[in-house]
């Protein structure tokens, strides 16, 4: 049976503990802070105006991942990608986001959502330079949520979990797949091509 209503959610699902609710904050706290210093990968969630969804995975070395220059507000950098500007279009038409940040081997996870903006700001795109390398944009994050969130779905995922984890092997290579899906293109040139723009073109 299809859930349509908040009534009819509510009564499938039991009332939340009352400390789900008191742990959200209205800012980033020592402890946000330390997490999203040690973190090395979020993933960003936005959406367009006709709120048609998108998720997409960031990664930079901790302590470059993001830079927090108060409590309310996060900066996030843009680096060279595959340059459709998924998330940053979405931004420009609805300007609001959720983050979900991970550190390896924990299991608890820190979940950031607020109003975003893209800015070209070279005061802002400095603090997050590597190797002499600024990012294109960086996204200002107004924080309005803050929370962790507890281990179970790690724990069940067993993600960090070296005996959990897939011989890649078992899957064909990113070239391969997009081989089969576009007409014409070649599976060695692109993952030769990968290979060496991660070399080459990583920040």
């Amino acid at each position: 049976m299809a859930i349509n209503t908040l009534e009819e959610l509510r009564t499938t699902y039991l009332p939340p503990a009352a400390r789900a609710e008191l742990k959200v904050l209205d800012h980033l706290d020592i402890h946000c802070r330390k997490f999203i210093a040690l973190s090395p990968f979020y993933v960003i969630s936005s959406a367009r105006a006709d709120g048609r969804s998108d998720a997409s995975p960031r990664g930079d070395p901790p302590g470059l991942l993001a830079h927090i220059p108060d409590d309310k507000t996060l900066l996030l950098p843009d680096r060279p990608g595959n340059r459709q500007v998924d998330t940053l279009m979405n931004l420009v038409e609805r300007p609001y986001v959720g983050l979900l940040f991970f550190v390896p081997g924990f299991t608890e996870t820190l979940r950031v959502n607020g109003m975003a903006e893209i800015s070209t700001d070279m005061k802002l795109r400095e603090p997050l330079a590597i190797k002499d390398k600024l990012p294109i944009s960086v996204i200002r994050v107004t924080v309005e949520e803050a929370f962790l969130h507890c281990s179970k779905a790690l724990i069940r995922a067993r993600l960090w979990d070296l005996e959990a984890q897939i011989d890649r092997s078992c899957y064909p290579t990113y070239g391969q797949v997009l081989a089969d899906q576009i007409a014409g293109a070649n599976a060695h040139e692109i993952d030769a091509g990968e290979a060496e723009s991660a070399r080459t073109e990583l920040f």
